[in-house]
């Protein structure tokens, strides 16, 4: 869980959002934008905020009332939260009575999509007579995770919604929606932090951690980390917390060059593809003349021909689609290192 999804508190790029966000009209907003820059704690905010007794156009919901109290312990009667169960389960939303006990009897895993079942449940929730307040809501995250199945289930409902009910989606791939729920939905790309106001949220997130680790990192080694995460804060405090020094990113691109994997070796398959994708990348980049994103260039091995690039990239592409799954991490390891240095042609 990143660390916007408090609901309490939103950096200010996304509280300058908010405040746009209140003053749209319409019964269904779709948030999208590039994994890390706060969706779903936008949504939750604005969810807080459609519900809030004593919202305000500046801040949003109140933080005071007892509506605000609900949504933050996870219990209003007029807020449905649709998510995959892991998600569901991670981020503390409780799950309906029979799929909370077949997972706890082993008789069912949770899922990484949107049933059409929890759909369905949404689709009852809006029929129902509201607890509290104007407004009832229902938020959908990640949207992209409905099925097909799943998002004709909510469709009809998403265009005629009855009463006063209103949703927020959000997504960090909003292409793989059906364009007819995409229609439906107010559209809102979030927005990039400015660098300096990326960093000064970073420095505040880890000042906590640190005072109890030891020496806080540098403004230097965090903006070395919000340049790794590719101007995504929360990725970037995400990379500081996996105990490895800033100084030795830079090192990362030679070292996989050379097929040592030492400084990553314990790392988890997912964020090890990562790393690879974001050298491509990189490398693909200066091959046509521009400019790094992840790594400085003069870290980065000479590239070799883009057609091999693009080659390795391809295959980083279909080995995301499948990283989830349980293969061998010491095996997998060695083929991706082994096809590193074949792509960089250091062998």
């Amino acid at each position: 869980m990143n660390e916007f999804n408090d609901g309490l508190r939103l950096p200010p790029w996304l509280q300058r959002q908010l405040v746009a966000l209140q003053q749209q009209r319409g019964h269904a907003v779709l948030l999208s934008g590039p994994p890390g820059l706060g969706q779903y704690a936008l949504a939750l905010a604005l969810a807080r905020a459609w519900l809030c007794e004593s919202p305000s156009p500046e801040q949003g919901a109140c933080g005071r009332c007892d509506s605000c109290h609900a949504v933050d312990v996870h219990t209003h009667p007029d807020l449905f939260v649709l998510m995959p169960e892991t998600l569901s389960i991670e981020f503390g939303w409780p799950l309906d009575e029979r799929t909370q006990d077949k997972i706890d009897k082993k008789e069912l895993k949770p899922g990484k999509f949107i049933r059409v079942d929890a759909t369905r449940e949404a689709v009852a929730f809006s029929q129902f007579t509201r607890s509290r307040g104007d407004t009832k809501v229902v938020l959908v995250y990640p949207a992209d995770r409905l099925n097909m199945e799943s998002a004709n289930t909510l469709l009809k409902t998403l265009e005629e919604p009855p009463g006063a009910l209103r949703f927020v989606l959000a997504t960090d791939a909003a292409h793989a929606l059906l364009p007819t729920l995409r229609s439906r939905c107010q559209a809102h790309a979030l927005e990039w932090p400015a660098p300096d106001e990326a960093l000064a949220w970073l420095e505040s997130a880890v000042q906590g951690e640190q005072a109890l680790a030891g020496k806080p990192p540098t403004r230097a080694e965090l903006a070395t980390w919000l340049q790794a995460a590719g101007g995504r804060p929360d990725e970037a405090l995400t990379l500081a917390r996996l105990g490895l020094p800033a100084s030795v990113w830079g090192q990362l691109p030679q070292h996989v060059a050379r097929g040592d994997w030492t400084a990553i070796a314990d790392w988890a398959p997912a964020r090890q593809l990562d790393l690879l994708q974001k050298l491509c990348h990189d490398l693909m980049v200066i091959a046509s003349q521009g400019e790094p994103r992840f790594f400085a260039a003069t870290d980065l091995p000479r590239p070799p021909a883009l057609a091999a690039l693009l080659e390795w990239h391809q295959e980083l592409q279909q080995a995301a689609r499948t990283v989830e799954h349980p293969y061998n991490a010491g095996l997998l390891q060695e083929a991706w290192a082994g096809r590193a240095r074949k792509a960089l042609a250091l062998n």
